[in-house]
């Protein structure tokens, strides 16, 4: 990998981690566990590393954001997460704003060769 791989890499992860929360909000409308929000994330083509996404849900979960309950069924007690109340306000808002930041992107990057 030459120099420049290296470059992008890191920039790369650095627009990924300005979304990876907007993108696990947005599928906690009802409540999942983590590894059943991370295959819908990866089933919609946002691959998110177990390391990444535990974490952030506790701490989301921290600051109110989220809501969380063990529940036990047929196999191993879960504990599954949803937007509390707040969390449904903060998302609407984020929505709004990636959508602005998304429309402005799509004009610069559209007109890159201008």
């Amino acid at each position: 990998m030459g120099e420049r791989d290296g470059v992008f890499e890191k920039l790369e992860l650095e627009l990924r981690r300005g979304v990876i929360v907007l993108a696990a909000l947005s599928q906690l409308h009802t409540f999942r566990y983590g590894y059943e929000l991370r295959q819908s994330l990866l089933d919609k083509g946002m691959a998110i590393e177990e390391g990444t996404l535990y974490p952030l849900l506790r701490r989301l979960e921290a600051q109110g954001v989220l809501t969380s309950e063990w529940r036990t069924g047929d196999g191993p007690p879960r504990r599954y997460y949803a937007l509390s109340d707040e969390g449904r306000r903060l998302y609407e808002r984020l929505a709004k704003s990636w959508r602005g930041l998304n429309d402005t992107m799509s004009i610069l990057l559209d007109g890159e060769s201008t």
